[in-house]
């Protein structure tokens, strides 16, 4: 079996997706009031800066959220089946694969936030903290990305 990189995983699942650009996102908000919002970002992500009535479901236990009787389960996320999903996450490839799957569990209307939350704050649009503060953008920029480590790049012999 070949390798595939979390890279080239993301971008086939977005190839059988549906996404949604973020400056699209208020107008479809507004035309749609029924869309959840959901944050697959882990639980410090969603902390520093997040979409005002987004619900933070972190992408590891996704599956079990969207399903009744698991510790995880999010009711609203269960009995939103038939309901406009809008899934996002820092640039939109956490997004990608938890939208493929969702799609596999019977959601019928998943979409995934293209380019992320970094796409959003590019935008301009609002982002709060876990106080419900504004987040200024350029704090945002920061804290949405950090620099890696260099234990986390990739050897040169590699």
């Amino acid at each position: 079996m070949t390798r595939k990189t979390y890279r080239q995983l993301a971008a086939e699942a977005a190839l059988e997706i549906r996404e949604i650009e973020p400056w699209n996102l208020p107008a479809f908000l507004l035309m749609h009031p029924g869309v959840l919002l959901i944050d697959v970002r882990e639980p410090h992500e969603y902390a520093s800066a997040h979409i005002r009535g987004s619900i933070n479901v972190p992408r590891g236990v996704l599956e079990s959220s969207a399903e009744w009787d698991y510790a995880e389960t999010v009711p609203e996320l269960v009995t939103a089946r038939d309901k406009p999903v809008v899934l996002i996450c820092r640039s939109g490839n956490r997004t990608a694969l938890a939208a493929l799957t969702l799609g596999q569990m019977g959601f019928a209307d998943v979409q995934s936030l293209k380019l992320g939350i970094k796409g959003w704050n590019d935008a301009d649009l609002p982002l709060f903290d876990s106080e419900g503060n504004p987040v200024d953008g350029d704090t945002a920029a920061e804290r949405l990305e950090p620099p890696l480590r260099p234990d986390q790049r990739r050897p040169k012999d590699a």
